[in-house]
């Protein structure tokens, strides 16, 4: 395994990287990662604001867009090794991209299908699109358990909350998508499949609540506190004890005109 020091990678679900390039520059001033994740960029290929992050010295950009929809991109400072696109997803959306780092680190960013509001898949296409999506990333990794002593990442918006605390309330959400019972095993049995370690939660105890999203419908969002963890980094098992620091930045869900997810950050010694 090559040396991974001092990598800092950020993600977020930026909900139209055009409408909210402000922000985003805002945040690699802020917090200048190395790597920078995005979801929902909601932009061709070709209209991505390529420029204004080449300013900030994002020179290297896997992007996978898609018209007013869906959208991943990865952004670095330092070269690719390499860069692809699996296909997990069967309605052709454009939900994932893969990079391997210039330190032999690979590094998979995710945007998981919401699943709508109907958690039956019979009655609700979306949902049952999405718990194919968690399936096919499940039989993905687990084809792969050979190389999960290797350098592997997996960051995104995957659009579960997993845990009883990453909701800020367990029994009223059971019934809700993002957290039924089916959508937290399918998850489940993709991180177990890699053995992956949740890198937040790493910091984190299981007995405390912390959340990456905040619904526009609520009136004052930060006096509601009514959030779900969506949004995770992932590490497999090597990569485990070199996991410095993971942050959520709650602050962003109050700036001005912002996503309803907020930047989640690994930093790895």
């Amino acid at each position: 395994m090559e040396g991974v020091q001092e990598l800092k990678i950020a993600t977020w679900n930026v909900n139209s990287v055009r409408h909210r390039i402000q922000l985003v520059t805002r945040l690699l001033r802020d917090e200048e990662p190395d790597v920078l994740c995005l979801q929902e960029t909601k932009v061709l290929n070709e209209l991505f604001p390529a420029e204004a992050f080449r300013k900030l010295g994002y020179h290297h950009q896997a992007i996978h867009g898609q018209k007013a929809y869906h959208g991943v991109a990865v952004l670095a400072k330092k070269p690719f090794r390499e860069t692809g696109v699996q296909d997990f997803c069967r309605e052709g959306h454009a939900r994932h991209m893969g990079v391997t780092l210039d330190n032999g680190v690979e590094l998979h960013n995710f945007y998981v299908p919401a699943g709508g509001d109907i958690p039956d898949p019979a009655a609700n296409e979306k949902f049952a699109h999405k718990l194919h999506f968690l399936q096919q990333m499940e039989t993905f990794f687990a084809r792969r358990k050979a190389k999960k002593k290797d350098p592997v990442i997996l960051v995104g918006d995957l659009n579960v909350a997993p845990l009883e605390n990453d909701v800020w309330s367990h029994k009223q959400l059971l019934g809700i998508v993002s957290h039924t019972p089916v959508e937290t095993k399918l998850l489940g049995e993709a991180q177990a499949a890699f053995d992956w370690t949740d890198a937040t939660r790493h910091f984190v105890g299981a007995d405390k609540k912390i959340y990456s999203w905040w619904s526009y419908r609520a009136a004052d969002w930060q006096a509601a506190d009514r959030g779900r963890r969506l949004d995770h980094i992932w590490v497999t098992p090597g990569l485990a004890p070199a996991v410095r620091q993971a942050q959520i930045i709650r602050a962003a869900r109050g700036w001005t005109q912002p996503s309803d997810h907020v930047p989640v950050i690994v930093d790895f010694a």
